[in-house]
């Protein structure tokens, strides 16, 4: 699993107050929790952007003033205008302690489904799971290979090791038929019906 390494600094005060002030320094404050005790610190904004805008489910490796801990990203405030970072939690991952997080799906293989004609539809990009720090892995794995023109694969379908917390009715991935294959395959229901009434007169 991919690890990004994050320098931060302790805070010395706390609230809004406090915390704007440390914008004004182009920094974010931020939390970490889950651990033997919560740690207020704070981040370059620009430091940030790796672990906040990206697709990828990363463990950050956070040091503050000398002590490491590897972490999750749990929560993110942004700004409702301009969507500029205002602070970031991190969960503490600790050894056998188990975490609720989300991990993107990937899909692998060609649908059979897709090879007649039909559209591969993603339809859950991640799936929440819970799971101890040593079972986290990057991404969960989903072979479409056996996937059929207007059938799905639900949730509890899926063959992982991890406890995944997203019921397990839920689609995420299908095959769906395009409108003009739909509309075809109806014109020709609609003309086959025409000649056998010609058939009956």
């Amino acid at each position: 699993m991919k690890t990004i390494s994050l320098e931060g600094e302790k805070r010395q005060a706390a609230g809004k107050k406090a915390a704007k002030l440390v914008r004004k320094e182009n920094l974010v404050p931020c939390v970490m929790y889950g651990g033997a005790e919560n740690v207020s610190f704070k981040v370059k904004y620009n430091d940030l952007l790796k672990i906040v805008f990206t697709n990828e489910f990363l463990k950050v490796n956070v040091n503050v003033d000398g002590k490491s801990v590897d972490a999750l990203v749990k929560d993110i405030d942004f700004h409702p205008v301009t969507d500029k970072i205002l602070h970031v939690d991190f969960q503490e991952l600790v050894p056998g302690k188990i975490v609720k997080t989300e991990i993107p799906v990937k899909l692998t293989g060609r649908a059979v489904g897709v090879a007649t004609g039909g559209v591969l539809e993603l339809n859950l990009r991640k799936l929440a799971v819970k799971a101890t720090p040593e079972q986290l892995v990057e991404f969960i794995e989903l072979d479409v290979t056996p996937l059929e023109l207007g059938k799905s694969i639900k949730v509890k379908d899926l063959k992982t090791e991890l406890t995944v917390l997203t019921p397990g009715g839920n689609p995420i991935a299908r095959v769906i038929v395009p409108r003009a294959m739909r509309s075809a395959a109806t014109k020709a229901a609609g003309e086959e019906e025409g000649e056998a009434e010609e058939a009956d007169e």
